[in-house]
């Protein structure tokens, strides 16, 4: 399947750029949900040693991956401790 992309490739030289961004549209799709999956305190991998993963989670800790407007350096402590 590979061979037969590169051989149209040859052949086609304006499929070259839609295989370029299709590929890197696909890597950081997989790049984005491994981050998710692996950096989310909502997500919970080991329910026996740390149950509650967002209760550990600083208040000034940045956990999303982009914030506007958002200085997570000034923030304070408003919750209680479980």
């Amino acid at each position: 399947m590979l061979g037969l992309m590169f051989r149209h490739a040859k052949s086609h030289k304006g499929l070259i750029p839609l295989f370029v961004f299709i590929g890197a549209g696909s890597i950081g799709a997989t790049m984005y949900l491994l981050r998710l999956a692996l950096r989310n305190p909502d997500v919970s991998w080991n329910h026996k040693n740390n149950p509650e993963p967002w209760n550990d989670i600083a208040p000034n800790q940045q956990y999303k991956f982009f914030a506007v407007n958002m200085d997570y350096s000034k923030l304070k402590k408003n919750r209680p401790d479980f």
